[in-house]
């Protein structure tokens, strides 16, 4: 009877959704899949290209700026000229710009391919979330975007691993991986879009019909961004701060702490669209709320301890916090948008995030370095609080949207 229970959990989480959807997600599941370099382009510049580690820091945060634009820029575009079509766009000036990279040995070279590699490739994410929210009926965006974080989830895990083996033969096997799968994801939205409404230029006439989102207008919105800004400065922490916590702190191994982030990984996996799918019928906001407290509050814990068993108790309060605000989030700010602004609104969402990825790393590890790792992990806390009582706040103010929010 559980196992019966648990299947039918499953079936209604994944059914209903169209069919357009689950072929955006496998687009994004064969482009992460191939995810690779990126994950070792510190290595290679430091010991394939024998740059020194402060070049190569200098040289990533090129790539950082760059994302920048293309966050904003793949949201704006996708308004004008089609989701699918910069989709489209991205996924090959990327492959191209991958092999492009590989060729290179000067650093100059190196930092113009990267500055514009970023921008196209990162201008794939809004124009993918886009696309979702044109494909997808408002009442099914959640569980339309866990599938879609599921998707990426599935992809990150094949793709630095796969990486790894073919680093220790060739680091150039990266390049073309990388740019190779990138051209099949693009040949997938060909095969599935290329006679639908979303690929033809009548669907930009007919969005230029409706009213725009004036934005400077929408408080809520406004309010919103400065509250992802801050939750992405807790979750960047991940890629920064927090592993090199386990290992000095902890005493935690590197491949211990790769089995910490698959933990995560798998967490994801299993229970992002199940749980999204039950709390759909509670108030969005407030379930965003929680997911930032228990956020902040999974980094909080850590100089409580240093057991590995209580490093993994933390990976799974701040894993439900990321199951709650990431998926609900994207979905009430697609919903908040009209069809000819919900591109500029997904795009500076994900401007906001990749900010916070920007600052957040010398923040983070300022704090760290400077002061102490426990003050670090306390401003965490502080500011997980400050989001869950920010959100809740979000609830309680009144202004007019564009669109009917139910949320």
């Amino acid at each position: 009877m559980l196992i019966r229970a648990i299947y039918r959990m499953y079936k209604s989480s994944f059914s209903g959704l169209p069919l357009a959807i689950w072929m955006l997600s496998l687009v994004v599941f064969v482009n992460r899949s191939g995810s690779m370099v990126l994950f070792f382009l510190s290595l290679y510049f430091t010991r394939e290209l024998q740059l020194p580690v402060a070049m190569a820091g200098k040289l990533i945060s090129i790539y950082g700026i760059g994302s920048l634009f293309g966050s904003f820029l793949g949201g704006e575009l996708s308004d004008k000229f089609g989701a699918v079509r910069i989709q489209l766009l991205s996924l090959v000036t990327t492959a191209i710009g991958f092999i492009l990279l590989s060729a290179m040995h000067t650093i100059i070279h190196i930092a113009v391919i990267l500055f514009f590699l970023a921008i196209f490739s990162e201008s794939f994410r809004p124009a993918n979330a886009t696309a979702i929210a044109e494909n997808c009926p408002p009442l099914l965006r959640p569980r339309a975007f866990a599938l879609n974080r599921l998707a990426i989830n599935l992809g990150v895990s094949i793709g630095p691993a796969v990486g790894g083996l073919m680093a220790s033969r060739d680091y150039h096997y990266l390049f073309w991986i990388d740019g190779l799968t990138c051209l099949a994801a693009a040949m997938l939205l060909i095969f599935y879009f290329r006679k639908l409404p979303v690929f033809t230029a009548a669907h930009s006439s007919i969005k230029q019909e409706k009213k725009k989102n004036r934005i400077r207008e929408d408080r809520i919105f406004l309010r919103i961004l400065l509250l992802v800004f801050a939750c992405g400065l807790i979750f960047v922490q991940l890629f920064n701060t927090w592993p090199i916590y386990l290992r000095e702190i902890y005493g935690i191994e590197e491949k211990y702490i790769g089995l910490m982030l698959t933990f995560n990984a798998l967490l994801v996996v299993i229970f992002e669209m199940p749980l999204v799918h039950k709390i759909q019928k509670y108030d969005h906001l407030k379930m965003i709320a929680l997911g930032s407290l228990l956020l902040g509050l999974g980094f909080a814990l850590l100089p409580l301890s240093t057991m590995t068993v209580f490093a993994a108790f933390t990976v799974m309060i701040w894993s439900v916090g990321e199951m709650l605000v990431f998926p609900l989030l994207t979905s009430y700010i697609a919903n908040r948008a009209d069809d000819a602004a919900r591109g500029k609104y997904l795009g500076l969402y994900n401007l906001s995030f990749s900010l916070a990825m920007f600052i957040g790393p010398a923040a983070g590890a300022g704090l760290y370095d400077q002061v102490s790792p426990t003050v670090l992990w306390i401003f965490c806390g502080i500011t997980g609080i400050i989001t869950f009582f920010g959100f809740h706040l979000i609830r309680h103010i009144r202004v007019k949207t564009v669109n009917t929010d139910h949320y």
